[in-house]
């Protein structure tokens, strides 16, 4: 059973993103269309599994990834961190999927033999079998119903199971407040900090386990949250 959504009052009241999830969905399509169109497949695919290797790095030990897992991939886009999980049996989902496999040329060369890929959202996700251990990065601030799909990783993870989270974070409160006012960032229907996004996860009944800026930036930093299931 998925754990009280209650939020704290830190957290914004809107739950749903609306027309800012249509209009990212196409954009995130765009993107991906144009920065995969000059790219060799072979190569982009060696470099984007050693990305992902890089960034479980520090991650590998404490997560037990020697050891074979039944681990989700939410949000995998075209390339998603599935690419580095050999030795797994892994699901990976994403709402595009569909869109990527008609309307990218590189989309089939980018896959991974012996994922299981499900085109679904996130938010309505439940696989009947619960995962070891969930990645969801640069996902969760994609989504359409920001509640739904938090409550969706706590209810599709066993107990004690672990939780990758990555995410874009706001670094001022102004620019945060402007960017909801207006889509100054399109591709992200949820802009929040960093401290709201653990408040979500600490609401839920997740013990975070480490919070770090993997990748600083100017507006946002990427953050990157390991929780774990509480029993």
């Amino acid at each position: 059973m998925a754990a009280p959504t209650q939020q704290p009052d830190v957290l914004p009241k809107a739950s749903r993103a609306g027309w800012r999830w249509s209009l990212a969905q196409w954009l995130e399509e765009r993107w991906w269309k144009r920065y995969l169109r000059s790219r060799d497949p072979e190569a982009y695919m060696v470099w984007k599994r050693n990305y992902w290797l890089k960034l479980l790095a520090d991650q590998w030990s404490v997560l037990g990834l020697d050891d074979p897992q039944f681990i989700l991939d939410a949000g995998c886009g075209p390339a998603g961190i599935n690419m580095a999980l050999d030795g797994h049996r892994v699901v990976a989902i994403d709402p595009l999927l569909d869109r990527y496999r008609s309307g990218l040329s590189h989309f089939n060369q980018l896959q991974v033999e012996g994922v299981e890929y499900r085109c679904t959202g996130l938010e309505n996700f439940e696989y009947g079998e619960r995962f070891d251990g969930i990645c969801c990065l640069n996902v969760i601030n994609h989504v359409d119903d920001l509640n739904a799909a938090l409550d969706s990783l706590w209810v599709n993870l066993k107990p004690r199971g672990w939780l990758l989270l990555g995410i874009d974070a706001h670094k001022s409160g102004l620019l945060k407040a402007l960017f909801r006012a207006v889509p100054g960032d399109a591709l992200h229907p949820h802009q929040h900090s960093a401290a709201e996004y653990r408040a979500m996860l600490e609401s839920r009944g997740w013990l975070i386990e480490d919070e770090r800026v993997y990748q600083p930036g100017r507006i946002f930093d990427y953050v990157l949250f390991r929780a774990r299931k509480s029993n």
